[in-house]
């Protein structure tokens, strides 16, 4: 059976432990295996961001 190249957090089959994403405090926080899926830095200082980027005044974020 052929590989499937269209791979994607959002087509995975649901899991009991999610490796992509969890629920802290009601807001869904994105894994670093999520961000390597999807293969590109959006810029806005996600918590586990693999691309390094850094948004100013997140020290002031909750839960970081």
């Amino acid at each position: 059976m052929p590989e499937d190249k269209n791979i994607s957090p959002h087509n995975q089959p649901f899991e009991e432990e999610n490796k992509y994403y969890y629920y802290e405090n009601g807001l869904m926080v994105f894994t670093e295996a999520y961000h390597l899926l999807r293969g590109y830095c959006c810029e806005r200082g996600c918590r586990h961001c693999p691309f390094g980027f850094k948004k100013k005044g997140r020290a002031n974020h909750v839960g970081s």
